[in-house]
């Protein structure tokens, strides 16, 4: 049985940039996707100027860019009906001066046409891992449905927040609670001239619109577990709800035609409180679950993706045993996905509480103030595209 240096236990964006990293290191690499295409609707689609500005040290930010996207430069919310400006991209370090709204399928199809190019790497679509191979004492590979044993010297857990294989490994899951679920539905509209990404709240509604070009990705949210109650008003009930609440959609809104054409996603937030085991290690939503406040779960992901490959691909591609270095790899993003995850359960009291429940009839203080102050609008602009403790590549390339 051949042994692989890492297998990569799903293919989103995590997996994916670590196959990418790893196989540009001159390791064996081999990613396993479930699926057979990276084509399905509502998953995170915001690339981060942190992403982009990865992208533009691998060198490939202009081919990143050729793949459809539209450009975020600022972003606002809409409360009461009065808008109100919250991010200035334009100013940061960098050419990633905007978040890219790019579907995630394009995304991945274009990081795995990336990885290709490098013999080491191998995509298999179709394949899941269902089980661990290894004692006790160390893992040494996945089992797939169909019974194949893949032997490993590394397994690397990107599958997801509800990821199986984290739970046989036995790594230790810490929930966090979150008081919200999200309705994702799909409004058709006109191209505009200029972005229209923005959050809409008012009478007890709060609704998210993601510009797509041709039509809006929406996310309505919602107390959590209220999803039955919601649905048991009606399909017309829920139309109206949403043209009221975000005017923006109105005109659109009967392409909803039935509950088939609303998605429930229910959120959570959590983190393992050890990513790693000998022979394993967890990134991603492996690892932490994040709520889809600020949208920076794929720009999370693929931070850790990065960290995993500046920390082990020079060691690995020297014949090093990877074991001693996984704690590097969970101590080097801890503190990012901590400061992370306190700023959403702060935003998720703060605000989305107090905005299901009617509380919220005018634009917070500080809201009021980012739209006054020009310069201001920086702050948010940095922590939301930069994040904490954000990372370059420092991985080696196999021809150097």
């Amino acid at each position: 049985m051949k042994k692989h240096d890492i297998v990569i236990v799903g293919g989103g964006p995590a997996g994916m940039m670590a196959g990418l990293l790893f196989a540009r290191a001159g390791l064996d690499v081999t990613v396993l996707e479930k699926h057979g295409d990276f084509l399905r609707d509502f998953r995170g689609d915001t690339v981060h100027p942190s992403t982009l500005d990865l992208f533009d040290e691998l060198g490939l930010l202009d081919a990143l860019l050729a793949e459809p996207h539209d450009k975020v430069a600022e972003i606002g919310a809409v409360i009461g009906g009065r808008s109100y400006r919250v991010a200035d991209f334009t100013h940061l370090p960098g050419r990633g001066r905007f978040v890219a709204m790019m579907p995630q399928w394009h995304f991945l199809d274009f990081v795995a046409h990336q990885a290709r190019r490098f013999p080491t790497f191998g995509l298999r679509m179709e394949t899941e891992a269902v089980g661990l191979i290894g004692g006790t004492r160390r893992i040494a590979g996945v089992r797939t449905r169909e019974g194949e044993e893949i032997a490993a010297r590394l397994v690397i857990l990107a599958d997801g927040r509800t990821s199986a294989l984290r739970a046989a490994a036995g790594l230790p899951l810490q929930d966090l609670g979150v008081p919200i679920d999200v309705f994702w539905f799909r409004v058709p509209k006109q191209r505009t001239a200029t972005n229209e990404t923005a959050g809409y709240l008012s009478q007890g509604q709060m609704v998210v619109l993601i510009d797509r070009g041709d039509y809006f990705q929406c996310a309505r949210v919602i107390r959590k577990g209220s999803a039955a109650e919601v649905q048991a008003r009606g399909i017309a009930t829920f139309r109206e709800d949403m043209a009221r609440a975000a005017p923006a959609i109105a005109r659109g809104i009967a392409a909803v035609q039935d509950w088939d054409d609303v998605k429930l996603l229910s959120v959570s937030l959590d983190r393992l409180t050890r990513w790693h085991r000998p022979g394993l290690l967890a990134i991603g939503d492996a690892a932490h679950a994040m709520s889809p406040v600020g949208g920076v779960g794929i720009n999370l992901a693929i931070q850790d993706a990065v960290a995993a490959a500046n920390i082990l691909a020079a060691a690995m591609a020297a014949g090093q045993d990877p074991d001693p270095l996984l704690e590097k790899v969970q101590a080097r993003r801890m503190l990012p996905v901590r400061v992370v995850q306190a700023i959403q359960r702060t935003v998720h009291r703060a605000v989305l509480e107090k905005a299901l429940a009617g509380e919220i009839d005018r634009a917070p203080l500080v809201l009021r103030i980012l739209d006054r102050v020009a310069l201001l609008r920086r702050i948010p602009a940095r922590v939301l595209g930069l994040g904490v403790r954000r990372e370059h590549i420092r991985s080696p390339a196999w021809s150097e």
